[in-house]
């Protein structure tokens, strides 16, 4: 396990970050938000050893991180990093030979690699022809051909089509499935949310929320519910404990104070008519990011 404790970095008087603290488990993938700014990059870098830390620790599986760790890392920069005249194809060879495998053996793993990301066919182009979609894609490969151990990904989804996304992510869920810690961040909260096991949540320097997905959107998950019913649901707005927050003919959504009262909802509604629907409704992860950064 990968882990940041009480990590700080300051540049000259601003503290880029403060006191940062959480985990990336092995076999999971853990998604790191935050608006532009907010030190996921920074945080990233300190991890990869490019940049030193002021105080805290890094660690893996409880031994503060060595040169000799980060080897078994794989990393993708949110800048391009690829060498624009080589081949596609001899680059990323190149790049596993550097990791210590045999040419035949880095061959291989590029060809199937590449192949496995949609990029069979780009093989011998070189890299400053192909698309930025396509450049990300190679990248992408750069960062996973020596089979890491952790990886850590700085805007991985940027630039790629939704076909594409889902390519790059069934990828990142199979090298996760094999055991990786993967760390990636991303804008694209949709995605991060329908591929995330774990969250990580930072904003001007700290983490303002940590933990696995699920248990995110339950801690902050207000007594909001959805009704569908067949009869109109006006009635609602005069019931003891509720904030109607929307209300059409027979669909509503609304908060309530406690158990008790979504239960009394519950019965009025039936008491009313048919009830097509009655359930609790969580928050979706852009829900959440707003209302811990605020």
């Amino acid at each position: 396990m990968l882990q940041l404790a009480g990590v700080t970095k300051a540049y000259g008087g601003r503290l880029a970050l403060d006191g940062v603290s959480f985990s990336v488990r092995p076999g999971r993938l853990t998604g790191f938000v935050g608006g532009n700014g907010a030190g996921k990059t920074t945080a990233m870098r300190i991890v990869l050893g490019v940049l030193s830390k002021d105080a805290g620790t890094v660690t893996l599986d409880g031994a503060e991180v060595t040169a000799s760790d980060r080897r078994r890392f794989g990393y993708m920069p949110e800048e391009r990093g690829l060498y624009p005249k080589m081949k596609v194809l001899e680059h990323i060879v190149y790049l596993s030979r550097l990791h210590g495998f045999s040419n035949a053996d880095a061959t291989a793993r590029a060809r199937a690699l590449l192949d496995q990301l949609g990029l069979g066919e780009r093989l011998d182009d070189r890299v400053e022809t192909l698309s930025l979609g396509n450049q990300q894609r190679a990248q992408i490969a750069a960062a996973l051909v020596h089979d890491p151990e952790v990886l850590i990904l700085d805007e991985p989804f940027s630039g790629l089509d939704p076909l594409a996304v889902d390519v790059v992510a069934g990828v990142l869920q199979e090298r996760a499935a094999a055991g990786a810690a993967v760390l990636f961040s991303s804008h694209q909260l949709d995605v991060v949310e329908r591929l995330c096991d774990d969250l990580v949540i930072i904003a001007a320097g700290t983490i303002r929320a940590a933990g696995p997905r699920d248990e995110l959107r339950a801690t902050h998950s207000a007594r909001r519910f959805e009704l569908v019913a067949a009869s109109d649901t006006a009635w609602l707005a005069g019931q003891p404990g509720v904030t109607v927050l929307q209300a059409d003919g027979g669909y509503a959504v609304f908060d309530v104070d406690s158990d008790d009262t979504a239960q009394a909802v519950l019965r009025r509604a039936v008491a009313q008519g048919d009830v097509a629907s009655f359930a609790p409704q969580h928050p979706t992860l852009a829900q959440i990011f707003k209302e811990v950064i605020q």
